[in-house]
């Protein structure tokens, strides 16, 4: 009985760590079309019957994506995305001593852990699912390397209510195109992550103006991207 138990464990593992690679290794080329948020997401709004519920979520390759959104999200979000391996354990030793303070802040996430996260995984702060999610961390971060993620990431992430990605979120906030995001515009937009829908990028309250206005003086030290 217990070797059929491991018999069966282990072929879950090898199922699932031939499943997990082919997708990882399938979304190195092509767009990744819906991510689980998204569809919790839909599902909130059908059982709130929210007639006004909004979707929109465009591709577009990173070449198509102003430097200065991307500029922003590294200041914003992960100052040492270029430098590190997928995980910034100060960042992440910092976050754990301000929350056993009491303190609020940012958790220690990098953009590869976030994108891990939102392309394979659902939301939530069980051991299971962290776990998880270091291991796609370490997949992208071998697979994909820094430019296809910071693509994936800019396309697939919450920029707004039912918005996802810079392409939607440039019109829906500025009405735009991701090309052509100003700096200011790419802070807008970066400021409003840790909430997106809750916070607004455009018209925005004096909080998020002062967001905007530390993440454009760090931009200006992030110099050029050298993926």
């Amino acid at each position: 009985m217990i070797k059929k138990i491991i018999r069966f464990i282990w072929k879950l593992m090898l199922w699932f760590f031939g499943i997990s690679i082919f997708f990882v290794v399938l979304f190195k080329w092509v767009p990744v079309p819906f991510t689980p948020l998204m569809a919790i997401r839909l599902i909130e709004f059908k059982l709130d019957s929210k007639e006004d519920a909004v979707f929109s979520h465009d591709w577009e390759p990173l070449e198509n994506i102003s430097p200065n959104l991307q500029k922003a999200v590294i200041a914003s979000e992960d100052g040492n995305f270029l430098k590190h391996s997928g995980f910034d354990f100060n960042a992440m030793q910092k976050a754990f001593k301000n929350n056993q303070k009491g303190k609020r802040l940012k958790g220690g996430s990098t953009i590869s852990q976030q994108t891990a996260k939102n392309v394979f995984l659902w939301q939530g702060r069980s051991y299971l699912r962290k776990g998880l999610e270091a291991y796609f961390t370490v997949l992208i971060e071998l697979i994909w390397g820094k430019e296809r993620i910071m693509e994936v990431y800019l396309n697939s992430i919450e920029m707004g209510n039912g918005v996802y990605g810079a392409q939607a979120a440039a019109r829906h906030w500025y009405s735009t195109s991701a090309d052509k995001l100003t700096k200011r515009e790419a802070a807008g937009i970066a400021a409003i992550l840790p909430n997106p829908r809750k916070f607004k990028a455009s018209n925005s309250s004096s909080y998020i103006n002062r967001r905007k206005d530390k993440i454009m003086r760090v931009m200006s030290h992030v110099g050029k991207i050298e993926y």
